[in-house]
Parts: C-alpha cells; sequence; structure tokens
C-alpha cells in the first residue's frame, strides 16, 4: 500500500499472506527500498492497514473535538501541530490538503469491515457542517476551499477560515493560546493546561494514542512498525508510542502518567501500555536503542546498509566537537562532520570544524563525509550573525568570517584525501558552497540546492561564483553545453542571479552542481551508507585536483550583463535593489577588470567575492533584505 503521492510519501505498508513466497517478499522489498526510495513497514491485513487506521481515527476525533469544545480551526491547528511534532497543517490544514470529500468515503470503508464496537465506529459521525461544505463545493484545495480558502473578492486575496459553528467564513486570525506555549516543556504541560487548546490537546491525544496501543498485534506484531507507519505515512515527528513515552513527568514514566489519566476519566487502559508500568516503550541498550515486546525489551535492528548518523554513532563521543558541529568515527577509516547548528546553518563555529576536521582527518582517516540526519542539509549561512555585525558596523568580522568560509572551502577541495558531501532537503547558499568544494555529492533524490545569496542582497561569497564558473568552462571544454568563457559567465549569472534552486538531485546534475562522480540515493536511510563507500572509493589512491585558472571577459561581459539587468528591471522581471546585486555579480563573474588573455586563479576570483560580498553588506538594500528575512521567512522585493 503505497501513500499518496508516491514521490514525497515514504511509506510502504507491506502484508505477506501465508502462501507468499519469500523470495518474492525479498525483491518487493529491496527494489521499493533500494530503487523507490520507501520506507518499508510490514503489517497485518486488517482495514487501513496501519497508518490509515490510525491516522483517520486521528482526523475524525480531531474534528469531532473541535465542534464539541468549541475550539477555532486556528486554535485546534495551532495546538496540534508543531506542539505535538505534527506538520503545521495540524488536523484542518491536512483535510483541505487530502481533500474533504475523501473523509465519509474512507470512513464508510472503515465502518463497514470493522466490528460494530471498534472505537471508530463508536466514536464516527459525519458532522452537517461538513456534509454541507462538500454540496457546496468545498472539498479543500482542489475545490473552492475547504475549512481554510483564499477570498479574491475586490482583486485582493485574503485567507479565510469557516466558523464551525455558523459554517460561516472569516478573516482567518492568529491563534494565541497559552497552552501551546507551555508545550515547550514537554508533552504533559500541553495536555494537562487548563485553557481551551490544553484540553483539545488532550482529548484528541488520549483517545487516539490508546487506540493505537489497543491495535497491537491486531495490525502489527510490533510497536516499532506503528511508530514509523505514523511517521513516514503521516510525517509525525513522534509515533503514537514515542509521544506516549513524552507523557513523562519528573515522577512518573509516560506510561505510568498516562495509565492513571485514562484511569481517571473513566476510560479503559490498552494491555500493552500496562504492560509498560513505570517503565517505558523505549529504553537505551548496550548497543543501540530497544522497544518494548512481547517477553521485555528487544533490541531495534539497524540495517547495515541503511542507518541515520544518530545510530551509527550509538554509545560513542565525538573526535571533536565545538557549538555547531561534531566529528564522528563511522568506521572503515571514514569520519562524518556533522553540522548541529539551528536549521543547520553555517556560522564560524561551523567554519572552525570544517578547518579542524581536515586536520584531523589528513593525519589519521582515509576520508571525510559531511552530512547529518537533519530534514535539511544546510539553509546556508547564519545571516542573523551577519546582520548583528553589520548594525555593529564589525565590518573586520565580516571580512574575516568570509576570509575564514573561503579557506575551509578550499581546505576541503585540496585536502589529501577525497571529500564527499551527503545531502538531502535543502542545500542552500554556504551549504550548497560546501557540496560544490567536495570530490562528489551523494544526494537523496529529494535534495532542493542552488545559490540563493541575492535573496537577502548578497552574492555568494565562500567561492560559489569560482565553482560554478569553472564547471561551466570545463562542460564547455568537453563539448557538453556551449563552450567559451563568455557562455560560462552568462550561465553562471543566470543561474546565481535567479537564485535558481535545483528542485531534485538530477535536476541538480543538469545544473552542473552535481559531478560525474555524483551519485543519487532514492532512500533517505541510505544517503550517508551511501556517502560512505562511494568516499571509500574514491580513497583508494586518492590525489587532491590540480589548482584550476581562468581566462574571462572582463569589461565585455560586464557591461552586456548590466544591460540586460537594465532590460529586465524596464519590463518589470527585476527590482531597482535586483539591478544593484546583479551589478556587483556581474563584476565578479566577469573578473572585473581582467582581460580575457589574463590568467587568474581561484584565489583571484575568491577575492573579488569577498570585495563585492562586503560592498553589498554595508548597502542598506541589502540590510533590509536580511532583516525581511530573518523576520518573515519570505524575500524582500525592494
Amino acid at each position: 500500500h503505497f501513500f499518496n503521492p508516491p514521490r514525497y510519501m515514504r511509506l510502504l505498508e507491506l502484508v505477506v499472506g501465508k502462501e507468499t513466497r519469500a523470495d518474492a517478499v525479498d525483491t518487493i522489498r529491496a527494489f521499493a527500498d533500494i530503487h523507490l526510495g520507501k520506507g518499508v513497514v510490514d503489517c497485518k491485513d486488517s482495514p487501513g492497514f496501519i497508518a490509515n487506521r490510525i491516522g483517520v481515527f486521528w482526523l475524525t476525533c480531531g474534528l469531532l473535538e473541535a465542534i464539541r469544545l468549541g475550539i477555532t480551526v486556528e486554535e485546534a491547528d495551532a495546538v496540534m501541530g508543531k506542539p505535538v511534532g505534527i506538520p503545521k497543517t495540524g488536523v484542518f490544514g491536512l483535510f483541505d490538503l487530502i481533500g474533504i470529500d475523501l473523509m465519509p468515503l474512507i470512513a464508510k470503508e472503515l465502518s463497514d469491515t470493522l466490528p460494530k464496537s471498534d472505537p471508530f465506529c463508536v466514536m464516527y459521525k459525519l458532522p452537517e457542517l461538513v456534509q454541507k461544505m462538500i454540496a457546496d463545493g468545498y472539498t479543500g484545495r482542489k475545490g473552492k476551499g475547504g475549512f481554510y480558502r483564499i477570498n479574491k473578492e475586490d482583486g485582493k486575496k485574503s485567507k479565510e477560515t469557516i466558523d464551525l459553528k455558523s459554517g460561516r467564513f472569516r478573516a482567518t486570525q492568529k491563534a494565541k493560546l497559552e497552552s501551546a506555549d507551555a508545550a515547550k516543556a514537554g508533552l504533559n504541560a500541553l495536555v494537562t493546561h487548563k485553557d481551551l487548546g490544553g484540553q483539545y490537546a488532550w482529548a484528541v491525544l488520549s483517545q487516539t494514542l490508546a487506540y493505537a496501543a489497543s491495535l497491537v498485534p491486531e495490525i502489527s506484531d510490533d510497536l516499532v512498525s506503528v511508530d514509523e507507519a505514523m511517521k513516514l505515512g503521516y510525517n509525525w515527528k513522534y509515533g503514537p508510542f514515542e509521544l506516549i513515552d513524552r507523557l513523562k513527568t519528573a515522577t512518573q514514566s509516560g506510561p505510568a502518567w498516562f495509565s492513571e489519566a485514562l484511569a481517571k476519566d473513566g476510560k479503559s487502559v490498552p494491555a500493552l501500555v500496562k504492560q509498560a508500568g513505570n517503565g517505558a516503550f523505549y529504553q537505551d541498550g548496550k548497543t543501540g536503542r530497544e522497544y518494548l515486546s512481547g517477553t521485555g525489551y528487544a533490541a531495534i535492528k539497524v540495517p547495515a546498509d541503511a542507518w541515520m548518523l544518530r545510530e551509527k554513532t550509538y554509545g560513542q563521543k565525538p573526535i571533536y566537537k565545538n557549538g555547531s558541529a561534531k566529528l564522528w568515527d563511522i568506521g572503515d577509516g571514514i569520519c562524518c562532520l556533522e553540522f548541529t547548528s539551528k536549521m543547520n546553518s553555517i556560522d564560524p563555529e561551523t567554519l572552525k570544524a570544517i578547518a579542524k576536521s581536515t586536520e584531523i582527518v589528513a593525519k589519521d582517516y582515509k576520508g571525510l563525509v559531511i552530512g547529518n540526519d537533519g530534514d535539511n542539509f544546510s539553509v546556508g549561512a547564519n545571516i542573523g550573525f551577519l546582520l548583528y555585525s553589520a548594525n555593529m558596523a564589525g565590518w573586520k568580522i565580516i571580512e574575516d568570517v568570509v576570509k575564514q568560509g573561503q579557506d575551509a572551502m578550499m581546505g576541503l577541495k585540496y585536502a589529501p584525501f577525497p571529500v564527499v558531501t551527503a545531502t538531502s532537503g535543502m542545500v542552500l547558499g554556504g551549504g550548497c558552497e560546501v557540496a560544490l568544494h567536495s570530490d562528489a555529492i551523494q544526494a537523496h533524490l529529494e535534495t532542493y540546492i542552488g545559490l540563493v545569496e541575492v535573496g537577502v542582497g548578497l552574492i555568494p561569497g565562500w567561492g560559489g561564483c569560482k565553482e560554478m564558473l569553472l564547471r561551466h568552462i570545463a562542460a564547455g571544454r568537453k563539448k557538453l553545453i556551449g563552450g567559451g568563457a563568455m557562455f560560462a559567465v552568462a550561465q553562471s549569472f543566470e543561474k546565481i542571479g535567479m537564485a535558481k534552486v535545483a528542485e531534485s538531485a538530477d535536476e541538480a546534475r543538469e545544473m552542473l552542481i552535481l559531478n560525474d562522480k555524483s551519485r543519487v540515493s532514492m532512500n533517505r536511510r541510505r544517503v550517508l551508507p551511501d556517502a560512505k563507500a562511494l568516499c571509500l572509493e574514491l580513497a583508494k589512491g586518492y590525489r587532491p585536483p590540480e589548482p584550476a585558472t581562468l581566462k574571462l571577459p572582463g569589461a565585455a561581459a560586464r557591461v552586456a550583463l548590466i544591460m540586460a539587468l537594465k532590460g529586465f528591471k524596464m519590463s518589470g522581471k527585476a527590482t531597482e535593489y535586483d539591478v544593484v546585486v546583479g551589478t556587483e555579480l556581474a563584476h565578479v563573474l566577469s573578473g572585473s577588470k581582467a582581460d580575457i588573455v589574463d590568467e587568474l586563479t581561484e584565489q583571484d576570483v575568491l577575492d573579488l567575492e569577498r570585495e563585492h560580498f562586503a560592498k553589498l553588506l554595508r548597502n542598506p538594500g541589502t540590510l533590509a533584505r536580511v532583516e525581511h528575512m530573518l523576520n518573515t521567512g519570505k524575500p524582500l522585493r525592494n
């Protein structure tokens, strides 16, 4: 059972019958894992399998409890989202996404096949509000809207939300609930809060988690599969049993507290929750994480060729660490540098760790992998640090950081060992520059990579301009694309100036970000193991690349690019400040005052990057873009 849309949803629920051939199961499992990138979860042949059995119950409960308690749509989603570890769509945003008209169809299927005593059948009813919404065409994003809609009257777009009592739309309001803030102290603080948000969270979670616990072994033989299915299928950060563990207090384990709370509400306590007692469903074992099984605790099996960094380094101490990164030994002479800052943004401590890792690996190891378990490899440089330094007129500090970054990247490129960057999710700005200076990239298919600095009024300053020029020049020599320095400058200018981001690893290869040595992993759990294997391959007889030189067209190219920029502005395709930023980019990519007969070194181009980066950061237009991005998460079109 594939989850929709299959490109993005990683869950594949696999049912095996008594007469199914073992070799057929192995073939399907391996193909789905390696070639389709699926997380394969074994489940029983029961209605809804695992994820939809629990997920549909949760959504239905979330809807009915919101109506019963009188909480607004915005408040319900604010509580049943980030505070619980669920995507920000929450309950009602997810209804709109998957289609409200599917709800009665799925519910009917479950109702027709489940025993009438099943908690879902006992709870379910289709509210009149939902029936009317479907009849009126409000089926979600695919229709006129759903619980949320965009009103386009009077030529203006405004977001509106349905009132669950009246059924009328009103302006969407930002939810303000003390319970959502209290959740920062832990899940227990959320569900025990006395405000409406806390009451709603407990009403929904108590029923959903108890229902999930009561379904083992009906839907699966082990609780790990249940948790994995909800994480892969519904994008929950924690599965139901992990959530129960997170209900712990200073004196009680999560299951013990949950058991008491259910009993106080007059609800039955599932046998599995009783079995856990004052223990937990998961615990740390000697060699890895363990889960509660029917006979005690059992080790969670981790495949030798499909692991996450936290599993591979379980029980280890890092070789080196600072506030923004850790260096790990992942075996066979290969190290892994892990970024640990918020969203893996790159700051001076990260750059220090890159330089230190280069020293350590050169002495005692065969190669270096740069990667982590985050949803995003790196969102780029820490622009908050840059803004703070600029506001303090710390220009020398900024220049030193740019130089520090350039030195760190060049250290990676010319290290006496291979460097492989393992990417997934967003790989933006400085994160892209790290990847560009490695020998190869082992990319998850869902890698979104590009040099996006112009969005905050800057240009790549850690060698991104240089590397894009070198790639396009080399591709021209190989006749892979149009040839000549002018063509290379124009192509690099287009990609960097438009902040183009590859929407997949395959598109990144077309953009020349992935080189010939780079490879793609379909399964997220295989990215780091595959990167390690590639690093070991490259380590055999490894020699660092020869220093590169460039011949750039200088003034002729610069004038042509600036004329094109002004044309874009006149046609409304570029803003006034886009022209300012693009002009500085044109200076760097063209070689500035160089002539086509001049042979420039990589350092010459790095010096240009540093010079024009610093010039832009002193401009109020850039500072406005940086501040706007930090405050809103969106680029400023000044």
